[in-house]
């Protein structure tokens, strides 16, 4: 679920951007006569930067509880139930770097509600779909206008909050309120299935939309952008990156009905390389860069991308496989399975606690080595997935420890992804965590439903068994990839904190 990302707790690196700082923070904090005194109007801004985040997070993962529900009465295929969380990913993916650009450039308050508004109308209409194209075209616009809304939530908490200890603070409560996101998608999915209707999953979030609309138009002053036009958004850096990661997503889901070397798989998959290739190459000569390629030289930056990139693709995939093998295989409707993640969802948030207590002292070099282990020893272990098997005995374990230890990674992963950027690269520099997570995440499940396909399909056992057996062999390739993150760790700086620029 979401993901997206956070800002680094660096001091100005001079008094020229403490000064811009506390414009910023001026400009983005109204007064009181905008109501009430202005370390309250930081809380409420919090509290709804919070609250959206935590929306948008909450979609990653608020659909797979209901995912035999929506295939039964939508008459999904196997491959058109992947498609329900992917398309989501890759419209969020492959607009979060033009969304956190807007957001740089227009400023927070624009952005933020034409992402809100934009958000809430994909899922009304999600939830009215009533065949499988239009639940995926939903939940695709849902994902772009999510792509939006979620930088702009950071830049809002950056321009808001100047002062390097309360940036911690709001930077753990928004952390904390992701985290909680991912992990209560199920519950919330499984309750909303079972009790009312699959098409809750997506109608909830039409009044928690509203009233954050009416309460963001006064509250969030509208900060001076950078002189920006829709010249300076670099639309064809954004449409090239968008189609070309489509494009290598397509070409890895549809080996689930095709070989590797046939035309239908080559094709999406050669389409998207040049895609990605072209929007490189736009990137390195335009003036006005989506992602301006000097970024990469902060070592910080460019380590975390690549770990939030593994990380997605192992925990996009544990997230659906073990919602599927509670129903599937255990027996267990919508509100059972839901419940079952109540314990993973206490241990990612008490995780993140933890986290971001001991980020001042240690830095978030150790944690990002030590979660990405924890979390891929719990991935083995529940590897294991018996036809025959129970939740407590087989689940509830192996899903404390690995949540634990993602929980122990995301802020430390945030912090080190954002450390030494410009303030005025806030959403760029989120963008960028959050697109590696979601590319991961449907690069991930795509390979892995692949392997899980053909490793079910070699079982010789009953179908259960065979079930069991691909899902288990899904969440083998999701600890190696987990943790592949903790090694790429090992190459962050020390203390992981550049110096920020103003």
């Amino acid at each position: 679920m979401s993901s997206t990302d956070q800002i680094a707790d660096t001091p100005p690196s001079s008094a020229s951007s403490a000064s811009s700082a506390s414009s910023a923070q001026a400009a983005a904090v109204p007064g009181p006569r905008a109501g009430g005194s202005r370390v309250g109007n930081k809380t409420a801004l919090l509290i709804i930067a919070c609250v959206a985040q935590f929306m948008v997070v909450l979609d990653v993962s608020i659909v797979n509880v209901a995912l035999p529900a929506m295939r039964g009465a939508l008459d999904l295929s196997p491959t058109g139930v992947q498609w329900v969380v992917n398309a989501y990913a890759l419209g969020f993916a492959g607009l979060l770097l033009f969304g956190g650009r807007a957001a740089d450039l227009f400023g927070a308050k624009p952005v933020f509600l034409t992402g809100l508004v934009g958000f809430t109308a994909a899922s009304l209409a999600g939830g009215m779909a009533d065949t499988g194209t239009l639940l995926i075209a939903a939940r695709s616009v849902q994902g772009l206008a999510g792509a939006v809304l979620a930088p702009a939530t950071m830049t809002l908490i950056m321009t808001t909050f100047t002062d390097p200890r309360e940036r911690t603070k709001a930077l753990g409560a928004w952390s904390a309120t992701m985290a909680a996101g991912g992990a209560m998608g199920a519950v919330v999915g499984g309750m909303l299935t079972q009790w009312v209707s699959w098409r809750w999953v997506l109608f909830v979030n039409v009044p928690v939309g509203v009233v954050l609309i009416l309460a963001a138009v006064p509250l969030i002053a509208r900060t001076r952008g950078r002189g920006a036009t829709l010249r300076t958004l670099d639309l064809p850096g954004a449409i090239t990156v968008t189609l070309g990661l489509t494009g290598i997503v397509y070409g890895v889901v549809t080996t689930d009905t095709h070989s590797w070397g046939s035309g239908a798989v080559l094709a999406p998959l050669f389409g998207g390389v040049v895609l990605l290739a072209l929007f490189v190459l736009l990137e390195a000569r335009s003036k006005h860069a989506l992602v301006p390629l000097r970024v990469f030289r902060n070592r910080s930056l460019a380590v975390a991308d690549v770990a939030a990139l593994l990380i997605g693709a192992g925990m996009f995939a544990m997230w659906f496989y073990v919602s599927l093998y509670l129903q599937q295989v255990l027996g267990f409707d919508a509100l059972r399975a839901g419940f079952a993640f109540v314990p993973g969802s206490a241990m990612i948030v008490l995780g993140t606690m933890l986290a971001t207590r001991a980020l001042p002292r240690i830095g978030p070099r150790p944690l990002l080595l030590v979660g990405p282990v924890v979390a891929a020893v719990g991935l083995a272990w529940l590897s294991r997935f018996p036809a025959g098997g129970s939740y407590t005995v087989d689940v509830l374990g192996p899903l404390m420890l690995l949540t634990f230890g993602m929980g122990l990674a995301m802020t430390p992963l945030a912090v080190a992804g954002t450390a030494g950027m410009p303030r005025h690269e806030a959403g760029l520099a989120s963008g960028l965590i959050n697109t590696s997570r979601q590319v991961g995440g449907a690069i991930g499940l795509a390979a892995l439903s692949t392997v899980s396909a053909h490793i079910a399909a070699g079982h010789g056992g009953s179908p259960k068994s065979a079930l069991a057996a691909g899902y288990g062999g899904a969440m083998i390739g999701a600890a190696i990839a987990v943790a592949a993150a903790g090694v790429v760790a090992a190459m962050l700086p020390r203390r992981g904190s550049e110096p920020a620029k103003g």
